[in-house]
C-alpha cells in the first residue's frame, strides 16, 4: 500500500512541488468516484479540496497512478489520477485545476414562499 505524502493532505506526486502547498478547504461533502477496478461509481466523502486535487475517504481498490473521475457538486465531473493510497483514504490529483469554491455554493436555491396578505372579513 502506498503511503500518503508527509503532509497527508498534499496532492501531487513526489516531484511535483507545484501542486503542494496550495490552499485547501477542509469540508465534508459526498462525491461519486469512478476507479478502473470498480464497474460503477462509488460514493465517497471528500475531506479536503483544492484547485489541484482532493483527499477522500475510500476503502476500495485503487493503485497510485490509476486514472479516475470524480463528480463534485457545483463543479461537475473532473478527471484525475490517484496520487496516493492509505488506509481508508485516497489522494486524487486533478488533470485540470478547478475552482474549489464552486463545491461550497448551493446547488439550487429554493424559491421563497409567496406571502399572502390576510384578508379582513367583510
Amino acid at each position: 500500500m502506498d503511503q500518503p505524502p508527509r503532509d497527508q493532505f498534499a496532492i501531487g506526486t513526489a516531484g511535483d512541488a507545484s501542486a503542494r502547498g496550495k490552499p485547501r478547504d477542509s469540508l465534508m461533502l459526498t462525491a461519486m468516484l469512478t476507479v478502473p477496478a470498480m464497474s460503477a461509481p462509488v460514493q465517497v466523502r471528500v475531506r479536503n479540496l483544492s484547485a489541484g486535487g482532493l483527499m477522500a475517504e475510500y476503502a476500495g481498490p485503487a493503485t497510485t497512478g490509476d486514472a479516475v473521475t470524480i463528480a463534485l457538486r457545483g463543479v461537475g465531473e473532473v478527471a484525475g489520477s490517484i496520487a496516493w493510497v492509505a488506509e481508508g483514504r485516497v489522494g486524487v490529483a486533478f488533470d485540470t485545476a478547478i475552482d474549489p469554491l464552486l463545491a461550497r455554493k448551493p446547488v439550487a436555491v429554493r424559491p421563497r414562499a409567496a406571502v399572502r396578505p390576510k384578508l379582513s372579513p367583510l
